[in-house]
């Protein structure tokens, strides 16, 4: 078996690429700066070396795979990440229909399955068409909230306050990623799923926004304060910061479409639940990351 993987260097793939190396895989890992790959890793994985914007290295780097871990990235400092992520996924789709890539397991987000109106999250509902349309197996993993996303407020948590534009009380599935790229490896590993499946990880439980901050606050020892802020409060931060107004377009409209009568697809059951906690996680991650 021939694995290959996109986005080695993030959060889920570097999880995944790490339990399939352990579980004797070496995978062919596709990427853009092999130089962000720590040596062990790189060691005992097969590198290929390309831009998922490039179609034809894509195609080459693709060539001899049975099995594909699709992760498309997002570009927030691109002039159009939405329309980015759609030509990497209409690249990487017609590359893997081109060398018959058997199984593909795709990482998506809750919220795909509106199709349109959810900002970037509309850039995986791409992606969920152009790798299902293929004939190939495709294994869809529609994830919750990444507990990562906390890591881009670090400057409010250090003032003891966190901001978002959803409802304070309004619950949702946060997941952490690494736990995402346990369940993908699991996919990847496992032969006997065949069509189109389509599966969410949840995470421990849903969180509410106030729930995140009392429990952030209790595992770094100070109150935070939640703000719920209009979008165009945030849009604006986001313009000042220097993103272009279709990026300001694509994360303003991640939170709006998962906001006003939005209910996920996939219910919570004990496959989607996954085992690490928000508390944890802090206490891993957030809080040195605060410190530093």
């Amino acid at each position: 078996m021939t694995i290959g993987i996109t986005g080695a260097t993030g959060n889920v793939g570097s999880r995944a690429v790490r339990l399939l190396i352990q579980a004797g895989v070496r995978p062919r890992l596709l990427v853009r700066d092999p130089a962000r790959l720590d040596s062990g890793t790189a060691e005992l994985s097969e590198i290929a070396q390309c831009d998922l914007l490039d179609p034809t290295a894509l195609s080459a780097a693709i060539e001899g795979l049975d099995t594909l871990l699709w992760i498309t990235p997002e570009n927030f400092t691109a002039a159009d990440p939405l329309a980015e992520m759609s030509a990497m996924a209409a690249a990487g789709a017609a590359a893997a229909e081109h060398h018959r890539v058997r199984r593909i397991v795709l990482i998506s987000s809750v919220g795909a399955e509106r199709g349109h109106g959810a900002g970037l999250i509309d850039g995986l509902a791409r992606s969920e068409e152009a790798f299902t349309d293929i004939g190939a197996h495709v294994a869809v993993l529609r994830n919750g909230y990444y507990f990562t996303n906390l890591l881009g407020n670090l400057d409010e948590l250090r003032d003891g306050r966190l901001t978002t534009t959803m409802p304070a009380d309004r619950p949702m599935p946060w997941v952490d990623p690494r736990d995402v790229g346990e369940v993908a490896a699991a996919l990847l590993l496992a032969g006997h799923w065949s069509g189109t499946v389509v599966q969410a990880v949840h995470g421990p439980r849903d969180l509410t926004w106030s729930e995140v901050a009392e429990i952030v606050g209790l595992m770094i020892g100070r109150k935070i304060s939640l703000d719920v802020v209009p979008d165009e409060a945030v849009a604006a931060g986001l313009s000042q910061a220097g993103l272009s107004d279709a990026a300001v377009a694509g994360l303003i409209g991640m939170t709006a479409g998962l906001r006003d009568g939005f209910t996920p697809e996939q219910s919570r059951t004990a496959v989607t639940t996954t085992p690490t906690t928000l508390a944890s996680w802090v206490a891993s991650t957030l809080a040195p990351a605060l410190a530093a």
